[in-house]
């Protein structure tokens, strides 16, 4: 008898782990994809994967689906480590059924997402399905909004992160538009809400599924996706990068990890970054490489909103969250895009207790009609909040131009930073000397001479960081190249930060 029981066993195990058959797995490997087993051999370290619900089977009987019952229902789940540390893992398995969800396949993810809620540890979802269940109607539509629902729940609790792997469409879609972080793979995974063919029908418009919701239309346009790679397996391993910065919950505190690099380490090309001009541009990942821990920068949404730069390193070995303005696009102002991209980056930050470093110049907010009809107004308004509602350390410094009220939106003195440096060349105003004058000095506007003389005036008085400092808005000026000890010190001093809002249900952020 026992025997008999250990035979079954193996054979659905056996079952579950062929998933739709060879056939369907060599199709799968011909597409240039791996499988759902795979992918989790390859994200988690080897031998640490603990399975769930291998066995679960979908309770659908209609249109002949009883007489097709696979082992796991289209998805593996379970739990493992990454470097060590814990994780709860989906991957949705195309070979079953084309991934897609049923009421038992949603049923499955729920369940490893209240686990992870409940040890404090983050999500991962390996997307690979063609959508809901077409067969099981509206339960397998109800499963979508339970897994949904558990994003919500999850959310600021545990770090969520999806990997779309293949397509992802329909309703499947907004689960990962939930979670904190997507990564997709080139030509082999999309996303879209409705495909090329209702595109077609109700627009008349011509478009291919890579055209809609490919990796590089959400990498560079929409800047619905984090990053694009070339295949699974180098997405898996980024996947793997990304995870060392992450603390596993909202209880606790960044991660360290020792470091060789010099807390004291100067870098004296800092002192030259910046042209004279203040006209011309400079790479502001050039600062930020030489700043952190062994060059070490994982930048995310490298390809969007490229005017301000957002992603991970780390400072004595302690991981930060790193958000700067780029000079060399559009002279780094904050448009629409851009103060979307900081602001969500900012919250996942204070969500997870990862401190914030600022490097500012910015001229302003982008003008024009399309920025105004576009709602700058209240995009703006949501990396401003962010900032403002933030309880994690915060440390700024401004390099340059810091003019208007970007100034003021760029993680200043008066939204709660704890340290706020500048660079000796740093300008602090409320708009450059050649606008300022033009509109103090009107009258002169005729003659030039005039107003050279009231345009150097102006810079003399304003464009320095000096009386911003005089009113205790700086907390000092440094020289550029001691710009890291600097950051790191203050780091040190803020590593028992206790800093409370006030008690609400929640926020009204202006969406």
């Amino acid at each position: 008898m026992q025997d008999d029981i250990l035979k079954q066993l193996e054979a659905k195990r056996e079952l579950a782990r062929l998933g739709g058959g060879q056939k369907r797995i060599d199709a799968q490997h011909k597409k240039g994809k791996l499988t759902a087993r795979e992918r989790i051999e390859l994200l988690l370290d080897d031998g640490t994967f603990e399975e769930w619900d291998m066995f679960v089977e979908h309770r659908c009987t209609d249109f002949g689906m009883e007489n097709t019952k696979i082992p796991g229902d289209g998805v593996v789940t379970g739990y493992g480590m990454i470097n060590g540390r814990l994780v709860f893992v989906f991957s949705q398995d195309f070979t079953v059924f084309g991934g897609a969800l049923s009421e038992t396949h949603a049923e499955k993810i729920c369940k490893v997402m209240d686990q992870a809620m409940k040890v404090g540890a983050p999500v991962i979802g390996l997307n690979d399905s063609g959508g809901a269940r077409i067969q099981e109607g509206v339960a397998s539509l109800g499963g979508y909004a339970d897994v949904f629902q558990k994003n919500v729940l999850a959310s600021g609790v545990v770090p969520q992160i999806s990997m779309i792997m293949g397509p992802s469409a329909g309703g499947a879609v907004y689960s990962p538009a939930m979670t904190d972080f997507i990564f997709m793979v080139k030509d082999s995974s999309y996303m879209f809400v409705t495909g090329p063919e209702v595109v077609k029908t109700v627009t008349h418009e011509e478009v291919t599924a890579e055209e809609l919701g490919g990796a590089i239309t959400h990498t560079t346009k929409s800047g619905v996706a984090d990053m694009a790679f070339d295949n699974d397996v180098e997405a898996l391993m980024m996947l793997r990068r990304l995870y060392n910065y992450l603390p596993l919950n909202n209880k606790e505190k960044a991660p360290v990890r020792e470091t060789t690099d010099p807390v004291g380490r100067a870098d004296m090309s800092l002192d030259t970054l910046v042209p004279e001009n203040a006209n011309k541009p400079y790479d502001m990942k050039e600062l930020i490489l030489k700043t952190v821990d062994d060059g070490d920068f994982f930048e995310l949404q490298p390809e969007y909103a490229k005017n301000i730069i957002i992603g991970f390193a780390r400072m004595a070995g302690q991981t930060v969250g790193v958000v700067a303005n780029q000079p060399l696009v559009l002279a780094g102002c904050l448009d629409i895009k851009s103060s979307i991209k900081a602001a969500r980056f900012v919250r996942f930050c204070d969500a997870f207790n990862i401190p914030v470093v600022t490097f500012v110049d910015v001229p302003g907010f982008m003008p024009g009609t399309s920025q105004e009809y576009g709602g700058i107004i209240k995009h703006g308004a949501k990396l401003l909040y962010a900032y403002a509602e933030a309880t994690v350390p915060k440390i700024t410094v401004i390099t340059r131009k810091a003019y208007g009220g970007a100034y003021d939106v760029m993680a200043s003195k008066h939204l709660r930073g704890d340290v706020n440096l500048a660079w000796p060349h740093a300008e602090i105003a409320v708009m450059g000397a050649k606008g300022a004058v033009e509109i103090i000095f009107r009258e002169d506007k005729n003659d030039p001479v005039k107003l050279a003389a009231r345009e150097a005036e102006y810079k003399e008085r304003f464009a320095n960081p000096f009386v911003a400092g005089a009113r205790g808005f700086i907390d000092d000026v440094i020289q550029p190249h001691e710009t890291r000890k600097r950051i790191c010190r203050s780091l040190e001093m803020l590593k028992n930060k206790q800093l409370d809002n006030p008690w609400r249900k929640h926020g009204n952020i202006p969406l």
